[in-house]
């Protein structure tokens, strides 16, 4: 068992957070002895662990402890996602130090333009996005349950197809300016197709889908295919257009 100072040490989380935890239903004390002292055993702290991930996930506490006390959460898929996220972190802290010893050496007047690559961090917020949107008890995906209950296999299809569509539109303007006239016009419709068939597609929602749309894997895949290689990523330009002038 370990105290809550020695947890809070342990895990970086302040002892302030902790009590809050354990007052929310998050994270309850294993024990509180006769002194009201909160103890903590080896489950709570694998507890912890899954916390601190959703909450890098940037989930709210109420969603985490929905997720923690759902019947279909899977522990070994949270902790692959934990592990590849910090991987991704470490590429990145990798080449921001090679970074800054390249300027140590040589100086920052004949760095090359690609060194400022360093600083992007898209790779870990674009899987990031993925990995929240996989955890299925958001309002959004309670929405998605409500609206395609009773839905046919073939009307399930028949949406995927008028998805795909979609996308050729995109497909069709990916040589053009993604923050065109016509290429907002089809990221508006795309959101409209959201909206009315499987769940209120906010601001937040879209600009998280379209880093998921040119993220790689087999969704990056189904899209390029329906409208040619580059869509996805022209897609996910498209929607970031969308949204700065919204």
């Amino acid at each position: 068992m370990m105290t809550v100072n020695e947890v809070s040490k342990l895990s970086g989380v302040s002892i302030r957070s902790l009590h809050h935890y354990d007052k929310i239903g998050l994270l309850p004390a294993t024990e509180v002895t006769a002194a009201g002292y909160r103890l903590y055993d080896d489950k709570a702290l694998e507890r912890l662990q899954m916390i601190l991930l959703f909450k890098e996930l940037q989930f709210p506490l109420k969603e985490i402890t929905a997720i923690l006390e759902s019947s279909d959460f899977d522990r070994g898929k949270a902790l692959e996602q934990q592990i590849h996220l910090l991987e991704l972190k470490k590429e990145h802290l990798e080449n921001l130090i090679d970074l800054a010893r390249g300027i140590k050496m040589i100086g920052v007047n004949k760095m090359s333009k690609m060194s400022f690559e360093a600083f992007d961090t898209r790779k870990i917020d674009e899987y990031a996005a993925q990995a929240k949107a996989s955890w299925g008890t958001t309002d959004a995906y309670k929405e998605y349950e409500q609206k395609s209950a009773g839905r046919t296999k073939e009307e399930q299809q028949a949406l995927n197809v008028e998805m795909m569509d979609i996308f050729a539109e995109f497909g069709s303007l990916r040589n053009a300016a993604p923050d065109g006239k016509e290429a907002l016009a089809v990221v508006k419709k795309l959101k409209d197709h959201i909206t009315e068939h499987y769940y209120t597609c906010t601001d937040e929602i879209l600009g998280a889908l379209g880093m998921m749309y040119a993220g790689g894997g087999d969704m990056t895949n189904n899209i390029d295919k329906a409208g040619g290689k580059g869509t996805a990523e022209f897609a996910q330009k498209a929607i970031e257009a969308y949204m700065k002038q919204r």
